[in-house]
């Protein structure tokens, strides 16, 4: 029983140091002195500025960041890192939100708000159902669906609109699809590693500033 004891005490304290090491790892020093409003508008800011940033490089093609034409879907990334650890209702109000504003830079028919608000919704689903892992290549896959999924979307959207032969949409989605798809997987881990890394960070800079005021 002695024996029990020891190893059950031990084991407590050593989950608990990892607990404090990790603390430690996801907080940024300096931060955890500002007052928790002044974090809060950090925040905004940095989440309002990566979404200008992700906007502004769709209209730009960086050599070698093609295929047959078609660059990575960023949108659909920055969607996809907000609601994997959100609910569904936030990850597609985020989504309907940018896929406004890419039509108002874009063109608003068919909208880009359906097939991003389905992506963060369906998103936030599968991490409150525990379906997915948080790690590179589950990202990788997660967006490389959820751009497919987008992809149909849009072209479902415009077989209905009647203006066009269904036909030639189809044939021509099949292209891009597959193109979007693996490019914008690829990019994935790259752009949803900073973004939740500073998330996590300053959340944790939020509860310990809380805890001081």
């Amino acid at each position: 029983m002695k024996i029990q004891g020891f190893w059950s005490s031990k084991r407590k304290k050593s989950k608990s140091s990892r607990q404090k090491r990790k603390s430690k790892q996801n907080n940024i020093p300096f931060l955890s002195k500002w007052h928790p409003q002044a974090l809060q508008i950090l925040d905004w800011g940095v989440t309002f500025g990566s979404v200008v940033i992700f906007l502004l490089m769709l209209l730009t093609r960086f050599p070698g960041m093609e295929l047959l034409g078609i660059g990575p879907n960023w949108l659909l990334i920055w969607v996809v890192a907000w609601s994997v650890k959100r609910s569904a209702f936030q990850g597609a109000l985020a989504g309907v939100v940018l896929g406004l504003l890419q039509d108002a830079m874009t063109s608003p028919a068919p909208t880009h708000a359906l097939s991003l608000g389905v992506v963060g919704l369906i998103t936030g689903l599968m991490q409150k159902q525990r379906f997915i892992q948080e790690d590179f290549i589950s990202i990788a896959l997660i967006v490389f669906g959820m751009s497919a999924l987008a992809e149909t979307i849009f072209a479902s959207q415009l077989s209905l609109m009647g203006d066009r032969n269904p036909e030639d949409i189809w044939i021509y989605y099949q292209r891009i699809a597959l193109a979007s798809a693996i490019l914008t997987s690829l990019w994935a881990p790259v752009i949803y590693y900073p973004l939740n890394l500073w998330w996590q960070r300053l959340k944790t800079a939020q509860q310990s500033a809380t805890s001081k005021f």
